[in-house]
């Protein structure tokens, strides 16, 4: 996304360090089926703070973000880690990974671009893989702001998402809508059976 490589500087000023999601990653990293686990960050930014945070708990990341900017940020902080500048629409990583997560970036597609991104996910996770992602909860799209600059976010209907993850193969374990104790997020968890 051009607003993210534009406002790279913007951006990680604004999310900072500090981990809301903490209590969402211990449930990811405990429904990862394997040790030392490989997992794809979708739309993974600098890598600040949940690249990091999973790199400390023994995850091997590989992270996707379409902004070279941000991407360069994530590379000089984590070089043992691998980094690809990519479309998520269109991801050219070689599978399968024990997770997946796509935290505050999946809601960046429109709602047309979501719906095909479950048979990526599927092509992507290995059986019992974990997969975790925010999402909004009604159909319909959103401008936000990232440095006064329009930010584009789009969502489908909860039960739709509920639909796609069961016709993909993924069993959902955790969903809540509007989590207070993470910033008010829409979180779902699920496991590719």
């Amino acid at each position: 996304m051009a607003l993210y490589q534009a406002h790279a500087a913007a951006f990680e000023r604004d999310r900072g360090a500090a981990l809301i999601e903490r209590a969402w990653l211990a449930d990811f990293l405990a429904a990862l089926p394997a040790a030392a686990p490989r997992v794809l960050d979708i739309g993974c930014g600098t890598g600040v703070p949940i690249a990091g945070h999973l790199i400390e708990h023994g995850c091997r990341i590989t992270g996707v973000d379409s902004s070279t900017a941000l991407l360069a940020r994530a590379a000089a902080r984590f070089p043992e880690q691998a980094w690809i500048a990519a479309d998520m629409r269109q991801l050219p990583c070689a599978g399968p990974f024990d997770g997946l997560i796509a935290w505050h970036s999946f809601f960046h597609l429109s709602p047309e671009d979501q719906r095909p991104m479950f048979a990526q996910f599927r092509r992507l996770a290995a059986p019992g893989a974990a997969l975790m992602f925010t999402s909004g909860t009604t159909l319909g799209e959103a401008i936000g702001q990232l440095d006064g600059q329009p930010l584009y976010h789009g969502s489908l209907e909860s039960a739709e998402y509920r639909e796609l993850l069961a016709a993909n193969g993924f069993e959902v374990l955790r969903h809540v809508e509007w989590d207070a104790a993470c910033g008010n997020a829409t979180v779902w968890l699920a496991r590719r059976t």
